[in-house]
């Protein structure tokens, strides 16, 4: 049996564990994340993994490792990061003289969908996309189980995808993105709204008579609790989550789409009137070639297991 580490790289923290080639976690751990440069990174992902190895009695044959922004997978550089502050981060290189094990970067995004499809719920499909459903909307798309990176491994960015023209302003700067509609940022904005336009919404009593501490369950708690308001906000989130998704089926026809992030614990109370408003935008109905919705299965195991499965090559 080969062993690899995976590792998944955040502002807070840097999560790893050692994988084996069958998709089985052995171990894990984490540790907080040091950003200054890719080398202290690099140094602190080389103890990381070396005190994991001493644990399991393991050798490890290769490490994988996702990074948020636009990675250049082919040289292992992270090209551009907003979240890291990184600009051309030479991080393969850094963990490669750090480790001594040879060592392969791609985005955190898109390692989430090759881990969902090594060992998680896509793991039966051959297509499958991921949607993460956070501060923003990322993903990763697996096509005849291969990761698909696009262009210079730049693709793939689901959540820059308009499905409003004109529409609310994206954090990328264009109008009407899926993102500026789908994520848990875009849907606490709309519950607050909401919220001002209602002042007898029970959403006031969720959230203590406070908007500001509206999170993503507001909207579906006061659904739940027979609200008006708070049931027109999920209705409408989930009319705008559906035009993406159906255009996402549209151009790959995948299988299964896989939702993740916050938002995808609501389980049946999105995933069950989410599949029928997709199923009237979807090109030729989804009777031929269907596209099952379903919610990713391993949670903050996904992007470590995807960088893991990526180093296997």
């Amino acid at each position: 049996m080969k062993y690899y580490a995976g590792l998944d790289l955040g502002g807070t923290f840097i999560k790893c564990g050692i994988v084996s080639e069958e998709g089985e976690i052995i171990a894990k751990d984490k540790i907080p994340t040091n950003c200054n440069s890719c080398y202290d990174v690099a140094r602190d992902a080389a103890a990381v993994v070396k005190a994991l190895c001493e644990r399991t009695g393991v050798k490890v044959e290769a490490a994988g490792i996702g990074s948020p922004g636009t990675i250049d997978s082919e040289h292992g550089v992270v090209v551009y990061s907003n979240n890291l502050r990184w600009h051309n981060a030479p991080l393969a290189q850094a963990v490669e003289e750090a480790t001594g094990l040879k060592t392969y970067v791609l985005n955190d995004a898109n390692a989430a969908a090759l881990g969902e499809s090594f060992c998680g719920a896509g793991k039966n499909y051959k297509n499958s996309v991921l949607v993460t459903l956070g501060t923003g909307v990322g993903g990763g798309i697996i096509v005849e189980g291969k990761l698909f990176e696009g262009g210079h491994s730049a693709g793939a960015e689901i959540g820059h995808t308009v499905i409003r023209a004109g529409g609310e302003r994206c954090t990328c700067g264009r109008l009407g993105c899926f993102e500026a509609y789908a994520s848990a940022t875009a849907l606490i904005r709309d519950t607050k709204r909401a919220m001002q336009n209602d002042k007898k919404s029970v959403m006031w009593q969720l959230c203590g008579g406070d908007s500001e501490q509206a999170d993503g369950k507001t909207a579906f708690d006061g659904m739940r609790a027979g609200d008006k308001s708070a049931t027109q906000v999920v209705n409408d989130y989930i009319e705008n989550l559906a035009e993406g998704i159906a255009n996402i089926i549209n151009i790959f026809r995948p299988e299964v789409v896989l939702l993740g992030g916050g938002v995808s614990a609501e389980g049946d109370y999105l995933i069950k009137p989410l599949e029928k408003a997709v199923a009237g935008k979807v090109f030729a109905g989804n009777d031929y070639a269907p596209a099952q919705i379903k919610t990713a299965s391993l949670k903050n195991d996904a992007g470590l297991c995807g960088a893991a499965k990526y180093a296997m090559r």
